[in-house]
C-alpha cells in the first residue's frame, strides 16, 4: 500500500501489551513539556527576555543565556507538545532583542551592542556553537520558517566571503582569519583578559561565578593566557553548521560547496602535519604562519592557570571536543568516510606515544612547550617565555586519548573505536546486542533528573539582579540524550552547535509536524551498517495512529526494504519484506498495536534536506 505522497504504508493490527519502555518514553516527553512551561514562566518575562544581568563573558555571556533553551527544539522534534516550540521561539526573539540592546562599557568589542545583526559581535566558536545549538536544530521542526532561512543566509554569508563589511573568511587562503569572529568581523589582534571576562562586576555576595571566582580580578586572572587568537583555529569549523543548515533548508549548492571547501582545507592541513590536526594556522593559510601547529586557544598546548588564585593548572585542548563534528558535516554532505577516518587515524597517532609509568601504560593528551608547563606548575608568568624551547607530549593518563570515539562508532560502525574508551557507553552496548536493561533504566533516570530539576526550580531564591545568565542552565528541564539514543538511534546533540546524527526520525502526518504522534513509542533496538531494528507501538487503546519513519535526521539514509515482525508479546507470524527504495515509509498502527521492523538502509546515500516528507 502507498500513501498519497507515494510513501509505502505498512498496516500493523496485532495488539501488544504496553511495553514499560514506551510508557516511560511518553511520560518523559509529556513531563518535560510541562516542566518547560514552568521553567519559562520562572526565568523569562513577557517579552521573552531572560530574567538576569546580561553580560559579555566567556564565563557568563550571551551563549549561556540561549543555553537556557538548549534541547527545546530537539525535544519538540521528538514529539513534545507544540507549546515547547512556541516558547522557544518567543525566547529566541527576546534573546536577540535583549542582547542587541545590551552593551558593554569597558570591552571594546561590545560597546555598540553585544549582538549585531542578531549574532554575537565577536567571540569564539565554542561559545557561538553553544548558543546556536537550539537554532541549528530548529529546522527539524520548522523548516518553513522564513525568518530562520533569512537569518541563516545572512550568517552563512559572513563565513563564505559574501560580505565586505563582515570579512570572516578569506577565500584565497581558505581561512577564517581569527579565533574571535562574529557579526562585526574577525579580531586581528591578541585577545585580552578583558575581551574574555567582560565588564567589571560585583561578584562576592551577589553572584555564583562558574569557576568559583569571588572578584572581578579573579575573572580576569582566569583568562590571563587566552590571548593567541589571530589566524585560523579548528574551533571555527563550527561555522560550517550555519552553511550546512542553510543548504538543508534551501538546497542551494553554494552552501554545500563552501562547507566542503573549508573542511577540505583542514583535511589538507592535517595531512601536511603528519596526520595531527593543527590547532593554529596563519592568516596566510600555512601552519608555519600561526603560533606553531600545537598553538592557539583551546589547542594542543592550551594549558593555563584555570584558577590562578588557587594555583590550579588546567589542560584545555577543547578543540577536540568539537572539531570532529565539523568533519562529519562533510560526511553528511558526501557520504565519504575519509572525513572521519582522518579523526580516527589522529587518535591512533596520539596514543602511539604512550609510555610505561607506575606499572601501567599512560597515554598523552597534550603536546607543546614543556617549559611552559613547568612554569605554570611553579606559578610563574609566561610573559618572558623564550621563543624556542623543548617540545613534546605531556598530560599522560591511564585513559587513551579518545575524544569523539562514540561518534566515530556511529559514523563508521567500527567497534574498535569504542575500545579506545575506558568502557563502552551503555547505549553502544545496547544497540550492538547487549545491556537490554538500558532503555528502561535510562528513561527512569531522566525522569528522576527532571524531578530534581523541578525541586531546584521551586527552591531557587534568586532575583533577576542576582542571577547570571548561566544560573538556570543546570535546571533546564529539556533532557533529551536518552530519547535521542533510544528513539532515533542517534548521538545526543548536547551543546556542540552541530547537526543531529541519527539513523531514524519520525513525523506525524495527521498533525503535519515533526515527531511521534501522541501515544506512540519508538525504540531503535539494534544498529548495523546495513540497517536497524525498530520497535513501534501505539499505546492508545482507542485510536489508530500513523507515523512516518525517515532514514536519518536529514533524509540522508536511503531505506531499501522493511520487514515487519512481531513485537515482544505479539503472536503474529513474520511478514515478507516490503520494498521501499526511498527516504521514508509510513506505518499505520491500530489501537494498542505494535511490531518490530527490520529496516534495511544505505547510509549517507541522499543529499541532506530538512523538507518534511510530504512536501
Amino acid at each position: 500500500m502507498t500513501s498519497r505522497t507515494g510513501a509505502v504504508v505498512l498496516d500493523v493490527r496485532t495488539p501488544v501489551p504496553a511495553p514499560h519502555w514506551a510508557l516511560l518514553e511518553r511520560q518523559l516527553l509529556d513531563a518535560q513539556a510541562k516542566a518547560c512551561e514552568a521553567y519559562f514562566a520562572r526565568y523569562f518575562d513577557d517579552r521573552g527576555y531572560l530574567l538576569c544581568v546580561p553580560r559579555w563573558s566567556g564565563d557568563d555571556g550571551p551563549d549561556d543565556a540561549l543555553e537556557n533553551l538548549l534541547n527545546w527544539t530537539m525535544l519538540h522534534a521528538l514529539g513534545a507538545d507544540d507549546r515547547v516550540l512556541a516558547l522557544y521561539e518567543k525566547g529566541l526573539e527576546g534573546h536577540f532583542r535583549q542582547y542587541t540592546e545590551a552593551k558593554t562599557t569597558e570591552v571594546p568589542l561590545g560597546k555598540d551592542g553585544m549582538y549585531y545583526q542578531e549574532f554575537h559581535a565577536c567571540f569564539d566558536w565554542m561559545h557561538h556553537g553553544e548558543a546556536w545549538s537550539p537554532i541549528a536544530l530548529q529546522g527539524l521542526s520548522d523548516p518553513g520558517d522564513a525568518a530562520l532561512l533569512r537569518r541563516l543566509r545572512r550568517w552563512s554569508g559572513w563565513y563564505m566571503g559574501e560580505s565586505a563589511h563582515v570579512p570572516n573568511y578569506d577565500p584565497r587562503h581558505r581561512v577564517i582569519p581569527s579565533f574571535f569572529n562574529g557579526s562585526r568581523g574577525p579580531l586581528l589582534r591578541k585577545a585580552t583578559a578583558l575581551d574574555w571576562a567582560g565588564d567589571p562586576i560585583e561578584v562576592s555576595g551577589r553572584f555564583r561565578a562558574g569557576h568559583g571566582e569571588t572578584s572581578f580580578q579573579e575573572m580576569l586572572d582566569h583568562f590571563r593566557d587566552y590571548t593567541d587568537v589571530v589566524g585560523d583555529n579548528p574551533m571555527n569549523l563550527g561555522a560550517t553548521t550555519l552553511a550546512f543548515t542553510a543548504y538543508a533548508l534551501s538546497g542551494e549548492a553554494k552552501y554545500r560547496d563552501w562547507v566542503l571547501e573549508y573542511v577540505d582545507a583542514w583535511v589538507e592541513r592535517t595531512e601536511a602535519n603528519g596526520g595531527l590536526l593543527p590547532t593554529s594556522v596563519g592568516r596566510d593559510g600555512t601552519i608555519a604562519g600561526g603560533y606553531g601547529w600545537y598553538g592557539g586557544v583551546y589547542g594542543w598546548n592550551h594549558s593555563v592557570m584555570q584558577i590562578p588564585w588557587r594555583g590550579q593548572v588546567a589542560h584545555r585542548n577543547s578543540v577536540f571536543n568539537r572539531a570532529h563534528y565539523g568533519f562529519a558535516n562533510a560526511l553528511l554532505l558526501t557520504g565519504d568516510r575519509r572525513y572521519v577516518d582522518l579523526w580516527r587515524r589522529m587518535l591512533d597517532l596520539v596514543n602511539a606515544n604512550a609510555r610505561e609509568e607506575d606499572g601501567g601504560t599512560r597515554y598523552p593528551h597534550m603536546f607543546g612547550r614543556l617549559d611552559k608547563i613547568e612554569r605554570l606548575q611553579q606559578g610563574r608568568a609566561l610573559d618572558d617565555l623564550p621563543a624556542q624551547g623543548p617540545e613534546g607530549w605531556y598530560d599522560f593518563h591511564p585513559e587513551r586519548f579518545a575524544p569523539g570515539a562514540l561518534e566515530l562508532f556511529y559514523w563508521t560502525l567500527d567497534r574498535s573505536a569504542l575500545d579506545l574508551l575506558p568502557e563502552w557507553p551503555r547505549w553502544a552496548r545496547y544497540v550492538t546486542g547487549g545491556d537490554d536493561a538500558y532503555p528502561e533504566q535510562a528513561l527512569q533516570a531522566d525522569l528522576e533528573t527532571l524531578r530534581r530539576k523541578g525541586a531546584a526550580l521551586a527552591a531557587d531564591p534568586r532575583t533577576p539582579d542576582t542571577t547570571m545568565s548561566d544560573d538556570p542552565n543546570r535546571i533546564n528541564p529539556a533532557t533529551t540524550n536518552a530519547l535521542v539514543e533510544l528513539m532515533l538511534g542517534g548521538v545526543p546533540v548536547g551543546r556542540t552547535g552541530y547537526p543531529l546524527h541519527c539513523r531514524l526520525r519520525y513525523f506525524d502526518p495527521e498533525r503535519r509536524r515533526a515527531g511521534l504522534p501522541p501515544g506512540v513509542g519508538a525504540l531503535v533496538e539494534r544498529i548495523a551498517e546495513d540497517g536497524v531494528t525498530l520497535q513501534l507501538v501505539n499505546l492508545d487503546p482507542v485510536e489508530a495512529r500513523t507515523v512516518i519513519v525517515q532514514g536519518g535526521a536529514y533524509a540522508e539514509h536511503q531505506i531499501g526494504s522493511v520487514r515487519p515482525r512481531p513485537a515482544e508479546g505479539a503472536g503474529a507470524a513474520p511478514a515478507a519484506p516490503v520494498d521501499v527504495d526511498g527516504s521514508h515509509f509510513a506505518v499505520r498502527l491500530a489501537p494498542g498495536a505494535g511490531a518490530r521492523f527490520d529496516v534495511g538502509m544505505r547510509r549517507y546515500a541522499n543529499q541532506p534536506t530538512l523538507a518534511f516528507p510530504w512536501i
